[in-house]
């Protein structure tokens, strides 16, 4: 479980586990010992746990997060329009939720969809704590709809980072693997946004290509080592790049901007394609299940 910081683009805290096959749900106890006061929490439905929402609230923290056809919840106010956006209608209820005797008035916010998603789901229901005074449905709807995101991280180390092992390796192996693709991807992250306060965030936002940065980072790096095994070989300290370890942040910050400044876009462009193909579903065997390799592991260590 990854948690992102839509603001500043980055991955903030990652969850991990050996087994392949574990819940999410399973740990929602460590994500909650990092909650701080104040903060908002966006996720999707998988996180609309009774346990989770009482958690966040019992943090001091508010949540936008879309709900789970398995939560129960008692109306306190009929479902009313409220009001109309790009996607569809707008409308809003109080309900209540229970936990231990303890009992949270939460809003219920409904988008009926004028399109249905590619799941063929008409509407999308979200919970929040989030005032009424102080944000609208159509913001809570427009929050909730952003998380998309996070989706775009996974896809971004999967495709260049391959974070991802092919071979059945370890999985303490495989996490580092995934730990590794998420640090290069907060470098990503930061390269882009410095990009965008030069040249604008439509531009990156809209056509800049990841897998063409990527690919110019990992050709120069190899290049780069060349040279500076050429350098220690001779005994020649990269005395170029001691100056980075010392900068302030503002310093720092400055040097990315002067650099962003030298950038050809055009280089790094994204390339229209046709739309992809529809892959059949895997075939699922229920005389051969897939068991996770970190079941496998614990089984053997504890054979004779």
């Amino acid at each position: 479980m990854v948690v992102l910081d839509p603001e500043l683009r980055l991955a903030i805290n990652v969850f991990a586990t050996e087994d392949g096959h574990a819940q999410e749900r399973s740990m929602f106890s460590e994500v909650l010992k990092t909650v701080k006061k104040g903060e908002l929490w966006i996720a999707d439905r998988n996180m609309c746990t009774v346990g989770f929402l009482f958690g966040l609230h019992r943090s001091g923290a508010n949540f936008v997060i879309r709900e789970h056809k398995s939560i129960p919840w008692e109306p306190i106010t009929s479902l009313q329009a409220v009001d109309r956006v790009e996607d569809g209608d707008l409308f809003e209820q109080t309900v209540s939720l229970s936990d231990a005797g303890e009992f949270l008035r939460v809003r219920r916010v409904v988008l009926k969809l004028k399109k249905p998603t590619r799941n063929g789901e008409n509407e999308i229901v979200i919970f929040t704590m989030v005032p009424i005074t102080t944000v609208t449905a159509a913001v809570v709807t427009e929050l909730y709809q952003g998380r998309r995101s996070i989706e775009n991280l996974f896809q971004t180390v999967t495709e260049n980072y391959h974070c991802q092992i092919q071979t059945l390796g370890y999985p303490k192996a495989a996490l580092f693997s995934f730990c590794l693709a998420l640090v290069t991807y907060n470098i990503l992250a930061t390269v882009r946004g410095v990009l965008a306060r030069v040249h604008g965030v439509g531009k990156i936002d809209a056509g800049l290509s990841d897998y063409y940065m990527v690919d110019e980072v990992q050709g120069t790096y190899r290049g780069m080592m060349i040279a500076l095994a050429k350098l220690l070989q001779r005994r020649l300290a990269p005395e170029n790049w001691s100056l980075f370890a010392d900068l302030e942040l503002e310093q720092f910050a400055s040097i990315l901007v002067s650099l962003a400044q030298r950038v050809r876009l055009k280089s790094f462009l994204k390339h229209t394609r046709a739309p992809k193909k529809k892959k059949d579903p895997p075939k699922y065997d229920p005389q051969h299940p897939h068991v996770s390799t970190a079941k496998l592991l614990a089984t053997s260590t504890k054979s004779p």
